[in-house]
């Protein structure tokens, strides 16, 4: 299915990442970011290896400067009914669709592909060599701390808002001192021994 466009013009290539497949709490999320042509943003990388101001930083700047950009959201009760992978998948997925132009590309970190109604491309390590992916997976990354800091409000005592719900040791021993709540995983194998002791052998 085509664009719509004339020849002469540039294609619309959309960088998509998610954040959020490892943790135990919280949601996964996806970004993606049609940077432009004109678009030079100082300073893109991928998102691990950025501070955390610094992510901020820039994320205000991809928000402000990009031709667009949209996010993408799965909660951890989805994520136990479809499994980490296939949620990261329709993070992806409606992220790209919430675009408010439609890409005529898309490029996704990684080396799975959501299903889309356009030409796309797995990049392994596209995060650390794309300006679109790693753009995107500030976004996610930004948007997901966000989303964990407001889980600490809801949910005292887990410390979100320090680990984002990976399994620290601060987060393991709150697990076993407070027990799962409803922001957890529960397929998630630490969460799943909390729930059921005699799960873990």
């Amino acid at each position: 299915m085509g664009s719509g466009r004339t020849g002469g013009e540039p294609l619309l290539i959309a960088g998509v990442d998610e954040a959020g497949r490892g943790p135990l709490a919280g949601p996964v999320v996806a970004a993606a970011v049609i940077l432009g042509t004109a678009v030079r943003i100082d300073g893109l990388a991928d998102s691990k290896q950025l501070s955390a101001a610094t992510r901020k930083r820039l994320a205000a700047s991809i928000r402000s400067t990009a031709l667009a950009w949209a996010i993408g959201h799965v909660d951890n009760e989805d994520i136990d009914r479809l499994n980490i992978l296939n949620a990261a998948l329709l993070a992806m997925r409606r992220a790209v669709l919430a675009l408010p132009m439609r890409p005529d590309r898309v490029l996704v970190d990684g080396d799975r592909c959501p299903v889309l109604d356009c030409d796309v491309e797995a990049v392994v390590r596209g995060d650390q060599t794309v300006a679109a992916i790693s753009a995107a997976s500030i976004l996610a990354k930004v948007y997901r701390d966000e989303e964990m800091i407001a889980l600490d409000q809801k949910y005292p005592g887990y410390g979100f808002a320090r680990h984002k719900g990976y399994a620290t040791p601060e987060h393991l021993e709150a697990l076993a001192r407070l027990g799962v709540c409803e922001a957890h995983r529960r397929s998630f194998t630490p969460v799943q021994r909390i729930l059921d002791p005699r799960s873990s052998g």
